[in-house]
Parts: structure tokens; C-alpha cells; sequence
């Protein structure tokens, strides 16, 4: 295998600082020393970071359709969740692989604490809904009402909406000797409904399944509003279930209906490929997918008002224990509020639209110069959404695969949409004779399916196509161009934060690093040579990799900093992540601050260190931004302490320095480094995944993220923070004073531009 997580050589990276990069400072605490009790679970971080989405939608400050969404948001993470983080959990406990994790806590009492702590999520989460959100939105004449509530002219399209839509797809399946408690599908919507004869027969159970091809909500009319912005809009939805419990007599018919109930089952959706075995990778995914659907359920949900009989049923035919019951006082399934969100037209109740801007460097002038030409002036680097993708990274690949004098193009593609512009210039490329190797990941967790279908169409319009890496997960961003100029054949890179997805990068904040420097074209043609064939390369000029560079690189560069505060020199290490786990990172970073460096930490989601404990990390803050987009970039900072950002206020600027402005940063900090890539600082990214992080060395590139992090970090701004406990606290005010939102500061150059 050509790389393997348990060796892990020294990342060569270009730095002036190098020499004094400590492989050890003698004079750090050694990890023995510091205290056992310094990790937070994980799976109640996670949970703590779907609180601060549901924080989202209970604040009345957030517009009234963005609530919603952010209802349906934290639904769709539980799922997921339990999905996967308990279901491991589950299968841990039953294997009898029973061992405490770095907090100290068994898997047993994981899932007892990960039960109370959802119960209380999932209670604040309906009474959002049914108690604030739900009545705001009817104000607004935006209703979500039960058949009871409709007039009868509404029953009687409903009705006919039922016999041409519903009706034919329903199939009432019965459980008697005859018949055997049906297979429930994981995250359907189920009726269970009790029958018996009208002739005093006996009680009878069949499950009637909520077809998934028809709308979650069905649009009931139009009703007409006092507002002057429209006369008429769509306002009133069904529950679909609903339409169905009113129509179950012509299911059953001849039978008394006596009772029906929703219910919801989820199910370990996770599984583990054996990748050892002599067959297709392909093949083998495919006939785990087929076996996705049928793992063991992990989560009950039903409606509150179901009966004790019934759910005794259910928990006794589908073999779950009364702790995974949750009883839900509103709708089940609320990720179907996307619905609601998408379905009405509505501008006044949602955020500000607004158009990415082209990045000032793509910009086009009076004479148009292409991607290439201007990347041979200079780096550029792209931050989305602000910045347009379909006009940066979209236009870089499009231009390669119509440029004539390109000769090749390799790219890694771990998601991207149903409607792929990156899919359609590759393809084009191929076609037009150049050599094209995509490297598709199709273990790309829940998009596997999609990623099989990428892979046969490009195969099949002739690009070279790997389906990644025994072994490991390829997560890395990348995109390499050959381009053949006069004598010389010129390498064009992209490194990125996020996926090749032209339609999250209006929805993810994200970087990406354009560049035509030579040393970043080698180290992405010495990677790219690992990915397809048998290249054991594991050091790399401009980019620290995993599953052996990105656990030492960084901890390398913690240890320098350490190194400059015992020299007398001021310390700073600032990392924005997704996700903080891995302990060897945690215990370094506490060992900074025990030495006097200076920690900031952005982290979106996970964060198992404890900031601010006294005689561990009273050096160290963490915040997290959860807001309209999702923070998704991951950026490293090692250095340049005298610039003092924790103080030091900046504003965002949409045009970039000039170049005596990067002249005099560059020269004020010599010694400061900026990473960006695709890592996070969990097990499965540093030791099971192919990560590429890349130096930032541009100067005007250095600024714009230097500007990021002040704005981040700033007092000024408003974010969640991390105690000590474990205890996240929102700032969205000093005094009578209110904070300033990070994405709308960045957001406000767009605005202001165009307006």
C-alpha cells in the first residue's frame, strides 16, 4: 500500500524558520504530567455544536423563514448522528469492544449521557417549532394545518389530490401468523394503525408507510394577505401523513379504524468495507450500499400521543430497548421544513440574497487575459461564498479543458452536484485528446452512490479514472493543469478547503489557493503520482500530507512556537477547523499555552480541549461562528505574535493590498506561516484519509487571511465560546451594545459594491 498512517516522516517544508523547529523542547511538560480529566467526549461536543443550530432558530433576530431552515438543519444532523456516531457506539457496546475513550467514560455511559442530552435537544427543538416558529409563520399567513382545519372546498381537492397522487402508491401491509412485521425502512415515515372488524373481531395491526415520492408537505392553496407586496401566495400546507390518517378507511375497507400513530425508525447507516478482499473496490461498495439498508435500527421516534400497546409493539418487533424511544410533542421529521423554506416565495422572511463577487484578479479589463495569464503574475487566492467559484475555480477548469495548449488535467473529486460544470469540462477535455485523471472517492460517506455514477460516465468519455486508495479515505482538494508554453511545459494548481461543488460553494465558506509556483506544481505531480500509482513519496516541498505530514507538520511548528517563547520571542498559534479531536494536537496546544504562546481556535463543530483551566490552558480561547454559511474552511497560522491580533482591529476590504501594503506585512512578520487545506484535526483525517494542506506565501494572500482571523477573534465580534466545563456561551452583545456578525462583515463588501 503506498501510504500507511503509522509512519509518519518529517514533512519537509519550505521555511526561514526551520532550524529551529524542536523535535522536542526538553524544558515542555511531558504528557504524563498533565491532567487525565483534559478531554471533553466528543459526541457531546458534536451535540453541543446542534445546539448552537438550533440556537439559530430560536433567536427572533434570525428572519423567520431562515428559522425554519435551521429547525430542518438540526433535524438532518440528529439523523446523521445517530446514524452513525451511535450506531458505532451501539456496535462497540454489542461487539463487547467496551473501552473507555479519552474522556473516561464507557461506550455505555456515552449513550446513556448522549439519551439526556438529546431528550432535552430534541424537547427544545419542538417547542421552537410548535410554540414560537410555528404561530410566527402563521401570522405571516404561512400555516401548516391538519385536516380539521380545512374548509371543505380544501377537502375536496385534497381528496382528488389523494385518488391521482397518494392513493396508488400506498401499500397497507398486515401483521398476523400470515403475514411478518414488515422491513421499516430507516428515516421513513410510518402510520401504525390498529383495525378490527366492526363485528367485534379482534384488534388488528398493519403499517401503512409514508410514500417518499410524494411532498412531505402538500400545498393546500393560496389565501389571500393584507400585505401589499403580493396578492396571492401558496400559504397553507398538509402533513401528507395527515391526508393519508384521513383516507385510511379506503385502505381498510370494511374494518374500524381505531387508532393510527406516526412513527420513525433510524437505522446504522455506517458500515466498514473489507478492502483486503481479491475483488473490485467498486463491486464491493455496491454490495455494501445494498446492505445499508437493512442495518439495525439505532432510534424510535413516534408521536407523542401514541399509545403504550402500540409502542410496545414496535419496540418488541423491531428489537429496541425502551431508551432508544424518543416521543416527539410536534411534527416528526422536521428536516421537511426545507420544504417549507424552498416552497414559499417569500424574500421579506429570508436572508438578503446576493451574487458572489468576481475576485478583483479575475476581473476582467479592457483586454480579457485568461486564468493562466494572470496566475502567472502572482497566486490568488479564492474565499467562497464571497468570492465566486463559477468565475474562479470553475472557470480555471473549463479554461484548461478549451486551451488547446493544455496537455493534461488531474483532479480529486470527493463530492460534487447533480449538475456538475467540473464534470462537463473534464469530460470535454478528454474528448478533445487531452489525458484527464480524475481520482473520484467513492467511499465519500452517503455520497456513494453519486460518486459511482461520476465515475462510469467519465470512464466512460475516456478520462482515467481512480476509484480511490485501498485503505484510506482521499480527501484532499486538488486540481493540476499541464500546459505546454513555447520550450517549457508550465504547471497551473488549485488546493482548496472545500469540494468541487458548485453548489455548496454558495453555502460553505471555503478557500482555495490558485498558483502557478513551480515548487506547489511538483509536490501536487509527486502527490498525484501516489494517488494513481505506486509512489511511496511521503515529503513534499510547499504541502504537508497525511496520512504522514499533517499530524507532525503541525505539531512541529506548535513545538517552534513554544521554542520562540522560551527564546524570549512572543508565540501565537490560530487554527480554523471543523473539528478539534485528535489528542496528540490537544496535548500540544496545551503545552503552548503552559509555555506562554498565545492559542486562538475557531473551531465550527467537535472541540474536546478545555480552554481557559487554570495551570493548563489559560492562553488558549475557542470560538465557533455557526450562522448563513457554514464555516467549512480549515486555515493554520503558526507565528507573527507582534502583530498582537487579539488587539489589533481590522476592517475588511474588498480590494486587495497593494503591493507595498503585502511588502510591509511580509517584512513585519518574516517568520509567520499560513496554511490552508483540507484537514481536520480528527483520527480518520490525519491517520485514514489523503489530506493536502499548502503554505500560503503570497503576501496579498497572507494579508486577506491575517484580516480574517483579527476579524474572527476580534472583541467586537459576536460568536459562541468555549468554557472551560465544556459549556458553550453566546456573545451576541456587549452591553447595549450588539456584536458584529463575521459572515454579514464580509458579506457587507458585496452589498456595498454592488449597491
Amino acid at each position: 500500500m503506498p501510504l500507511h498512517p503509522d509512519s509518519r516522516p518529517t514533512a519537509r517544508g519550505a521555511t526561514a524558520d526551520d532550524d529551529v523547529i524542536a523535535k522536542a523542547d526538553p524544558a515542555a511538560p511531558a504528557v504524563d504530567s498533565l491532567p487525565g480529566d483534559r478531554y471533553l467526549n466528543r459526541e457531546l461536543s458534536w451535540l453541543d455544536f446542534n445546539a448552537r443550530v438550533l440556537a439559530l432558530a430560536e433567536d427572533p433576530r434570525t428572519p423567520l423563514l431562515e428559522r425554519a431552515k435551521f429547525l430542518a438543519i438540526f433535524a438532518s444532523n440528529l439523523d446523521e448522528f445517530y446514524m452513525v456516531r451511535v450506531a458505532g457506539l451501539k456496535r462497540r457496546q454489542q461487539t463487547g469492544l467496551a473501552v473507555r475513550g479519552t474522556d473516561g467514560l464507557f461506550p455505555r455511559e456515552q449513550l446513556q449521557r448522549i439519551a439526556e442530552r438529546t431528550a432535552a435537544l430534541v424537547s427544545r427543538h419542538a417547542r421552537c417549532f410548535a410554540g414560537d416558529v410555528q404561530p410566527a409563520l402563521a401570522a405571516e399567513s404561512i400555516r401548516i394545518v391538519r385536516w380539521a382545519e380545512l374548509e371543505a372546498p380544501e377537502r375536496e381537492r385534497m381528496r382528488a389530490y389523494f385518488r391521482e397522487h397518494v392513493f396508488p402508491v400506498l401499500t397497507p401491509l398486515a401483521v398476523d401468523p400470515a403475514h411478518p412485521f414488515p422491513y421499516i425502512s430507516g428515516l421513513s415515515l410510518n402510520l401504525a394503525v390498529v383495525v378490527r372488524d366492526p363485528d367485534d373481531g379482534p384488534e388488528l395491526f398493519a403499517r401503512v408507510k409514508v410514500p417518499n415520492n410524494v411532498p412531505r408537505f402538500v400545498a393546500v392553496g393560496s389565501e389571500r394577505t393584507t400585505s401589499p407586496r403580493e396578492a396571492d401566495r401558496p400559504a397553507r400546507f398538509l402533513p401528507v401523513e395527515d391526508l393519508i390518517a384521513a383516507h385510511l378507511g379506503q385502505l381498510f375497507s370494511g374494518m374500524e379504524v381505531v387508532e393510527h400513530h406516526l412513527f420513525r425508525v433510524t437505522r446504522n447507516a455506517d458500515f466498514e468495507l473489507d478492502e483486503d478482499r481479491d475483488e473490485d473496490l467498486l463491486q464491493a461498495l455496491e454490495r455494501e450500499l445494498a446492505r445499508r439498508r437493512f442495518g439495525p435500527p439505532v432510534r424510535l421516534e413516534v408521536a407523542a400521543s401514541i399509545s403504550d400497546h402500540v409502542l410496545e409493539l414496535l419496540v418488541r418487533e423491531l428489537d429496541m430497548d425502551a431508551h432508544d424511544v424518543m416521543r416527539i410533542p410536534a411534527l416528526l421529521d422536521l428536516s421537511s421544513l426545507w420544504q417549507v423554506y424552498t416552497d414559499t416565495d417569500r424574500p421579506d422572511l429570508k436572508d438578503r440574497p446576493f451574487v458572489p463577487a468576481t475576485h478583483p484578479q479575475f476581473a476582467e479589463g479592457e483586454v480579457p487575459r485568461s486564468v493562466f495569464a494572470r496566475l502567472r503574475d502572482n497566486d490568488i487566492l479564492v474565499h467562497h461564498p464571497y468570492h465566486s467559484f463559477s468565475t474562479s475555480v470553475q472557470r480555471f477548469v473549463e479554461q484548461a479543458a478549451a486551451d488547446p495548449n493544455v496537455l493534461a488535467i488531474k483532479q480529486t473529486l470527493y463530492r460534487t452536484s447533480g449538475d456538475s460544470p467540473i464534470v462537463d469540462a473534464l469530460v470535454a477535455a478528454a474528448e478533445a485528446g487531452k489525458q484527464v485523471v480524475v481520482l473520484v472517492e467513492v467511499k465519500a460517506r452517503f455520497d456513494e452512490q453519486a460518486n459511482i455514477g461520476w465515475a462510469r460516465m467519465l470512464e466512460r468519455a475516456g478520462c482515467h479514472v481512480v476509484y480511490g486508495m485501498v485503505g484510506l479515505k482521499t480527501h484532499c482538494k486538488t486540481a493540476l493543469v499541464m500546459r505546454q508554453e513555447g520550450n517549457q511545459i508550465r504547471r497551473y494548481c488549485h488546493i482548496g478547503t472545500g469540494n468541487y461543488h458548485p453548489k455548496t460553494a454558495r453555502l460553505y465558506e471555503d478557500f482555495g489557493l490558485l498558483t502557478a509556483d513551480p515548487e506547489v506544481g511538483a509536490d501536487l505531480t509527486d502527490l498525484f503520482n501516489v494517488l494513481t500509482g505506486y509512489s511511496r513519496q511521503t515529503a513534499y516541498r510547499r504541502l504537508l500530507v497525511a496520512p504522514y505530514g499533517v499530524r507532525s507538520g503541525i505539531i512541529e511548528r506548535i513545538e517552534r512556537e513554544i521554542a520562540h517563547v522560551r527564546a524570549g520571542r512572543p508565540g501565537l498559534v490560530q487554527i480554523k477547523a471543523n473539528s478539534l479531536v485528535d489528542e496528540e494536537i490537544v496535548d500540544a496546544l496545551y503545552r503552548a499555552s503552559l509555555a506562554g504562546v498565545d492559542v486562538d481556535l475557531l473551531i465550527r463543530g467537535i472541540c474536546t480541549l478545555k480552554p481557559g483551566v487554570p495551570g493548563l490552558s489559560e492562553r488558549i480561547r475557542v470560538r465557533s461562528i455557526v450562522g448563513r454559511f457554514l464555516e467549512h474552511s480549515r486555515v493554520f497560522r503558526f507565528g507573527d505574535g507582534a502583530i498582537a491580533p487579539r488587539q489589533t482591529p481590522v476592517a475588511i476590504r474588498e480590494s486587495p493590498p497593494s503591493p507595498q501594503e503585502s511588502a510591509a506585512v511580509a517584512a513585519a512578520a518574516p517568520g509567520g506561516e499560513f496554511w490552508i487545506g483540507s484537514a481536520d484535526l480528527m483520527h480518520r483525517n490525519l491517520d485514514r484519509r489523503v489530506e493536502a494542506l499548502v503554505q500560503v506565501v503570497d503576501p496579498a494572500a497572507r494579508v486577506e487571511l491575517d484580516r480574517m482571523m483579527r476579524v474572527a477573534f476580534a472583541e467586537r465580534t459576536a460568536a459562541f465560546e468555549l468554557a472551560g466545563d465544556g459549556t458553550w456561551h453566546r456573545r451576541v452583545s456587549n452591553g447595549d451594545q450588539p456584536l458584529v456578525d463575521p459572515q454579514e462583515t464580509l458579506l457587507r463588501r458585496i452589498f456595498d459594491k454592488v449597491e
